[in-house]
């Protein structure tokens, strides 16, 4: 049947709500995983990063944590670097991300997110 989705989920984010409020209008079952509860291993992180139709780099929040760890861009270009870091601070991650077989996106701006649940 359907690949299950599953939203790489932040409660406290607008957006990552927004994505789940999606699913609910499109119908979609989604799975929620709040990673900040059940942080992905870095293995787990370099699988997603090979699903990601973004760039490795956009999966890292550039938030006043990014800036207090003294990281740039540079840091955070290869998904080597992603998995590392977001291993190590999982508040990090950009997010909703939302995972469907082998494709995977991050769900800004919101208007991603309806096309990928009906599977575009």
């Amino acid at each position: 049947g359907m690949d299950e989705t599953t939203v790489l989920h932040n409660p406290r984010c607008s957006t990552s709500r927004a994505a789940l409020d999606a699913a609910q209008e499109a119908n979609v079952d989604v799975e929620v995983l709040q990673y900040l509860k059940e942080p992905l291993t870095r293995e787990a992180l370099l699988e997603l990063l090979g699903k990601l139709e973004d760039a490795p780099t956009d999966l890292v929040q550039r938030d006043a944590t990014f800036k207090e760890l003294g990281l740039t861009d540079a840091d955070v270009a290869a998904p080597d670097q992603v998995a590392d870091l977001l291993a190590e601070h999982p508040k990090l991650m950009q997010r909703p991300v939302l995972v469907r077989g082998n494709r995977a996106i991050i769900g800004r701006p919101k208007d991603r997110v309806p096309a990928f649940l009906a599977g575009n």
